[in-house]
């Protein structure tokens, strides 16, 4: 279903962000009041080591400030994502960023102060007044983490700049989001349609290859223009990672990045080794791909087309909803009741609109729903979208029900195993309840090009973001030329001889946000991985696997992610996740190529 202006849109299609504040006034107005509260929180100003209940109050005091100053800065970057163009939420989220900043100059003196209370005083404090122990894990975690805090001027300057740190995103998502204009191709038939970022997936999976061509190159053209802006807001913003690792005395910005999840670099260095080792696998995969599509040369272009011919089943949003909710059965009765609730609350918001954000996410604040923003087209994959991000958002409700604030977040290592543990029980049921020869084969053909897109591709993103941080460690610059040439070799490496390259898709590292957070994207590799695992538990196991589950998504941050994930039944710092993975992939080739026959 298309709208062409987010006042078209029925208001059960909206998430309910009213739920956070009524208007930008009322949120303005908590702006002032969090202010207040970041200027009276200074009072403890050389006075945490005083005694144990001053310490504990200044904890849960800060506690409350950064609640209220996220809630806030979230609520403004919603209304801005809503429709980037809108002045005036343009102007509540810089009010909020500049929030922020002064909220973070506020507490600056709370991490080295914290730092210089001996570790004995810490522990006779948690020993001697009881409300402290809630906080002993964050305790414990602040003293692993010592040697990178610095002096206390040093963090006050730190946080009076931390206002500059999202210019480089910011642009990014100004050009892309907003100001980038696709133009128009014609269709299968022959209607000219616009090309956005939402509708791009759709055409580019066209069975019409002039349709997919087009497509391809009407949006990587746009890119080209402006691939010298683009790789100077990237080549920055790899600046900033590689400089505040230096700041801060990690050995390098990808340490420095694992570190706050206490991931052992080890996991990263796997998941590469592995993936690569299995990556004739992916070549085979192109293979087949280009013999069944008939194809004499295959292009980028033609990587996204379903291999076999399917029916096109349309699917509403509420159909969508249904068939996520089927397929989460086994989660048991708790699981689900919340998430059809969740539905009707209204967390999602689901159209595309001019000016929205491209993309899909999870977000919300810890005292907030836990909203959805979807850019919804009807298609099944747009329903592995839904229930995806579901899995993000049941797990922020969870946590944040089961733990206080401080522990009420999850690691982004262990956020991607929720939303990928119900991609793949959606992906088993549809399989198991496929009713021909056929159907079988497409959703074979889907179920890989999930490995694909998931497993292989947020690799091979991992693998380049790996070495842009290293070139720029080394003194390099990224160019736009320099940054072409490595994605080049990567994505050549990765798809193999049974494709012909053309330079469009060297342009790729252009348009990838995830970019702009570093060391991001593997950890959809790694959670594919766990999340594979554990969704076999659960439907070989049944109710005892889905509760050991439901207690990961319960525990937040209350333990580090690698224990956490251990809840479910997975090790992550071992290969085996990883290596199992590779062996599911090449087993549903298999499959794929037997039923075929």
């Amino acid at each position: 279903m298309a709208y062409k202006t987010r006042k078209d849109i029925p208001q059960k299609y909206k998430w309910n962000i009213e739920a956070m504040y009524a208007d930008k006034e009322a949120a303005e107005k908590e702006i002032k009041k969090c202010l207040s509260m970041a200027k009276a929180f200074t009072k403890y100003q050389g006075h945490l080591k005083d005694d144990a209940k001053t310490f504990c109050s200044a904890l849960k005091d800060k506690d409350k400030l950064l609640e209220k100053a996220e809630k806030i800065a979230i609520y403004a970057h919603q209304k801005k994502d809503e429709d980037g163009r809108i002045s005036s939420a343009i102007e509540l989220d810089g009010k909020a960023s500049a929030m922020i900043a002064q909220v973070m100059q506020s507490i600056a003196f709370f991490a080295p102060e914290f730092a210089a209370i001996p570790v004995n005083t810490l522990k006779a404090f948690i020993k001697e007044y009881k409300p402290l122990k809630m906080y002993e894990f964050y305790i414990n975690e602040e003293i692993r983490q010592r040697a990178h805090i610095l002096k206390k001027s040093d963090e006050m300057l730190l946080a009076q700049i931390s206002e500059l740190t999202g210019c480089p995103e910011d642009v990014f998502r100004m050009l892309s989001d907003a100001e980038f204009k696709f133009g128009e191709i014609k269709n299968e038939k022959g209607k000219l349609v616009p090309v956005t970022h939402g509708s791009y997936m759709t055409l580019v999976r066209s069975k019409n290859r002039d349709v997919r061509k087009a497509a391809y190159e009407s949006l990587y053209g746009v890119y080209k223009q402006y691939r010298n802006t683009i790789a100077t807001a990237y080549n920055y913003s790899v600046k900033q990672d590689v400089i505040y690792s230096r700041i801060r005395k990690y050995p390098s910005s990808r340490a420095a990045a694992l570190s706050g999840a206490n991931i052992p670099e080890e996991v990263y260095d796997n998941l590469l080794k592995v993936v690569n080792e299995h990556l004739p696998a992916l070549h085979r995969y192109m293979k087949l791909r280009k013999k069944l599509l008939g194809l004499k040369d295959l292009r980028m272009y033609d990587v996204y087309v379903p291999m076999l011919p399917n029916a096109e089943k349309k699917y509403s949003y509420e159909d969508g909803q249904a068939l996520a909710l089927t397929a989460l059965a086994p989660m048991g009765k708790e699981y689900c009741d919340t998430l059809k609730q969740g539905y009707k609350d209204r967390w999602v918001d689901v159209y595309e609109t001019e000016g929205k954000r491209s993309g899909a996410y999870s977000f919300g604040s810890y005292s907030s729903l836990p909203y959805i923003l979807l850019n919804y087209q009807d298609r099944l994959e747009d329903v592995f979208t839904l229930i995806h991000e579901s899995g993000h958002s049941m797990h922020s409700y969870l946590s944040r029900k089961n733990q206080p604030y401080i522990y009420g977040d999850y690691s982004i290592f262990a956020a991607e195993v929720a939303s990928t543990v119900n991609e793949s029980l959606l992906m088993n049921y549809l399989i198991n309840n496929t009713k021909s020869k056929k159907e079988k084969a497409e959703l074979l053909n889907m179920w890989l090009e999930e490995f694909r897109t998931t497993l292989f591709r947020q690799t091979q993103f991992a693998e380049f973001e790996l070495e842009t941080h290293r070139m720029v460690e080394r003194g390099e610059v990224l160019t736009a030329d320099a940054l072409e040439e490595l994605y080049g070799q990567i994505n050549a490496k990765y798809y193999g001889p049974a494709v012909k390259y053309d330079d469009f898709i060297k342009l790729e590292w252009s348009r990838i946000p995830h970019f702009y957070s570093a060391y991001y994207v593997y950890q959809y590799a790694t959670g594919y991985s766990a999340a594979s695992a554990i969704s076999s538990r659960i439907l070989e196991k049944g109710k005892p696997a889905a509760d050991e589950y439901l207690k990961f998504l319960k525990a937040g941050s209350s333990n580090y992610p690698i224990e956490v994930l251990k809840y479910g039944g997975v090790d992550m710092a071992s290969k085996e996740p990883v290596e199992a993975a590779m062996a599911k992939f090449e087993a549903l080739l298999d499959e794929l190529e037997e039923t075929l026959k």
